[in-house]
């Protein structure tokens, strides 16, 4: 969590070239869990610091009950918040005596028990982001504790950093710290790793490093149920796509959705946008008040397979901007129109930035994975209907404002014979005596 609410934004143009010199460095951190980005449920977004153990366990159930689970949303996670004060005599993180009275290990059995993993959280500095104690100097001791209590996932904050004559670390070896506690921890015991998520949100570099030690990592500040901040999160993460791929990937936040501040079209846009990227999808809405259309959203199971796609695992990514110049940075209109490979396909989104209907078009050929002089069938994955097929071109009438489009599309064979002009797309397209073709 992070208080502040100034934003930078990336220089388009430099971050690109640099980024194209520096993926050769990023390699993911496979250690045999966290192949996937993970599905589940955080506490922070619908509950702050207002936990308890019932609460926590009704979530649970009200997951399952509504086939949450049953979509593959398997992580039920904590956030802030859970323990006392202060530690114990003997120094351990304690959980709070009124709140998680029967304990934590109690209440990670009846979840498990229900079908679902445990997460919980903890901070890099000497207080968590809401004031309770951090792991800093306590990363084994710590990481136990949370084993021991049963959980199976750590998402890691970056509040209360210690003065700069105590930790004398940068940002990646504050990190490096509990990567290296959970690692020694995995060996002595000889259970799975933790899955790591590191909450950094300082938009330095650590969509880099992270990858060395973590399965996710924040790229951002904290989302909020608002567009502006959805459009903010989009266009930062449309230039550094690259770095997402299996076992390590950029973390957009968790969702924003039935909290309120979002049309159905935005709920839709939000979802479509995080889960096509290849984000971690945890769900931060509080399920007593969930509605049939935001249920109807977290359960799409054609856009939830692309984002658990078990053959590829890269992030959709722009393949021309629309309303700006390619490669533009802009908060409040990112890039509109985004392409990228799946098992079954290519997948498409169209982004609609307007505050007004726009009708959407574009070459099959500008994407990169689509092939010249093939047709393709069509599939749209919120209608969840077979839409014919495209021949050189796809048009997308009336999206509504702040709306999405989401396309599958598959290779269904040659183009029809006797197209004019004889390429789609004319630029240097010459006949094989030299003739130019097209306008």
């Amino acid at each position: 969590m992070v208080s502040s609410s100034k934003f930078w934004a990336p220089s388009a143009a430099l971050l690109a070239a640099w980024l194209l010199n520096q993926l050769g460095s990023v390699g993911a951190l496979e250690n045999g869990v966290g192949r996937l980005p993970v599905l589940g449920y955080n506490t922070w977004n619908a509950f702050h610091c207002n936990i308890d153990e019932d609460l926590v366990f009704t979530q649970a159930q009200l997951m399952k009950q509504m086939g949450i689970l049953d979509a593959g949303y398997t992580y039920v996670n904590i956030d802030d918040c859970y323990s006392e004060k202060n530690r114990s005599a003997s120094g351990d993180i304690v959980e709070d005596k009124v709140r998680f009275k029967s304990g934590m290990k109690t209440l990670t059995d009846k979840i498990h028990a229900l079908g679902f993993k445990t997460g919980i959280y903890s901070d890099s500095g000497w207080f968590t982001c809401a004031g309770f104690p951090g792991s800093f100097m306590n990363e084994l001791r710590d990481a136990k504790t949370f084993q021991d209590w049963g959980f199976d996932y750590l998402k890691y904050d970056n509040c209360n950093i210690p003065f700069d004559d105590i930790i004398r670390q940068g940002i990646v070896g504050k990190y490096q710290r509990m990567a290296d506690a959970l690692s020694q921890l995995s060996k002595t015991t000889g259970k799975h790793p933790f899955i790591y998520s590191l909450c950094e949100w300082g938009w330095s570099q650590v969509w880099l490093w992270g990858a060395t030690m973590g399965h996710s990592w924040r790229t951002t500040g904290d989302i909020a149920p608002r567009w502006e901040s959805l459009t903010f999160i989009i266009n930062f993460n449309s230039f550094i796509t690259q770095a997402t791929d299996f076992y390590g990937r950029n973390d957009l936040d968790m969702l924003q959705l039935g909290n309120g501040g979002l049309t159905f079209d935005e709920a839709k846009s939000h979802f479509t946008a995080w889960a096509l990227m290849r984000s971690p999808l945890l769900i931060g809405t509080d399920f007593r008040k969930i509605t049939p259309d935001i249920l109807g959203i977290l359960t799409n199971k054609e856009i939830l397979a692309i984002n658990q796609d078990p053959v590829v695992g890269k992030s959709i990514s722009p393949f021309r901007w629309g309303i700006n110049p390619d490669w533009t940075s802009n908060s409040t209109h990112p890039a509109q129109f985004w392409s990228g490979p799946t098992q079954n396909g290519t997948v498409f989104m169209l982004l609609n930035t307007l505050n007004e209907p726009a009708t959407m078009f574009f070459n099959l050929t500008e994407s990169p994975w689509i092939r010249a002089g093939r047709q393709y069938s069509v599939r749209d994955l919120w209608a969840h209907t077979d839409n014919g097929t495209a021949v050189r071109s796809f048009t997308a009438h009336d999206v509504p404002p702040h709306g999405v489009v989401a396309l599958l599309l598959k290779d269904a064979g040659d183009e029809p014979d006797g197209l004019f002009p004889e390429c789609a797309v004319w630029f240097q397209c010459v006949d094989r005596n030299g003739t130019h073709v097209g306008g």
